[in-house]
């Protein structure tokens, strides 16, 4: 391709991080973060990619599977995820400026996003053809891209209770993680069973696509509802804040 092509195919595959980054960073409505930690968190998200191949190549050497389970799960959802918690805990989790509930879908959703870009530019300039590349970056904008920050924002939906609920912070700390990977491993593994379907069994594509669909749909709904109870909590959490500084050791 040529240079002018490759722009426009670059362009493709950063557009959804683009705009799903400042679609969360508009929803952090009472503190919004520095950018330099957003940078950061982004650019741990990229350095996530290194670190999945790493486990993933610990995991096949252990146990090597050929199943799409094994691809949807082993090789993609739990690794991929483990590494993004991994980079939060690293960054974020004792960072002073994790200070209210929001701050923890902003910072888990930038990680995720970072991880998708690098992998969204590998996918679409591996495709060999100019046209190629536009139906995969086309395709992963509306999916892949949307998926991974989805599982940001359950990902970060408990690490924020982990934070500010220290009680149980051992149950949310490893629902942080159980959830997003099974949420990733069961979205890919219904869209790899759906194109991977003998062609010879009629509909049973179809059938599964439509299923994914439904899945997609439903994580959407539940990211959306996460996002909206974060926000209420900071909302609550800066409210109260007021209320103590008026008011010392009122709670209301």
């Amino acid at each position: 391709m040529g240079i002018i092509l490759d722009i426009i195919v670059l362009a493709l595959a950063v557009a959804p991080v683009v705009y799903l980054m400042r679609y969360i960073y508009n929803k952090d409505k009472y503190e919004k973060e520095p950018q330099r930690m957003l940078i950061k968190a982004f650019i741990f998200g990229i350095f996530a990619i290194p670190m999945d191949i790493i486990v993933v190549g610990i995991i096949n050497s252990i146990w090597t599977g050929h199943m799409v389970f094994y691809s949807a799960f082993w090789e993609a959802g739990i690794p991929e995820e483990f590494c993004k918690w991994s980079m939060f805990m690293l960054i974020i989790w004792r960072n002073r400026n994790f200070n209210e509930f929001f701050d923890g879908i902003v910072y888990a959703s930038f990680i995720s996003l970072g991880f998708a870009c690098i992998e969204n530019i590998l996918y679409v300039f591996g495709a060999g053809s100019f046209f190629g590349s536009i139906g995969i970056g086309l395709t992963r904008a509306l999916l892949s891209v949307p998926g991974h920050f989805l599982f940001g924002v359950l990902m970060g939906y408990y690490l924020a209770l982990a934070k500010f609920d220290p009680k149980n912070r051992s149950k949310y700390l490893i629902y942080s993680l159980v959830v997003p990977m099974l949420a990733h491993g069961v979205f890919d593994y219904i869209l790899m069973l759906s194109s991977s379907v003998d062609e010879s069994v009629p509909f049973v594509g179809t059938i599964l696509f439509v299923a994914f669909i439904y899945f997609d749909i439903k994580l959407w709904k539940v990211g959306v509802k996460k996002i909206n109870e974060m926000q209420e909590a900071s909302k609550n959490q800066h409210e109260q804040e007021l209320i103590n500084k008026v008011f010392p050791g009122k709670n209301y």
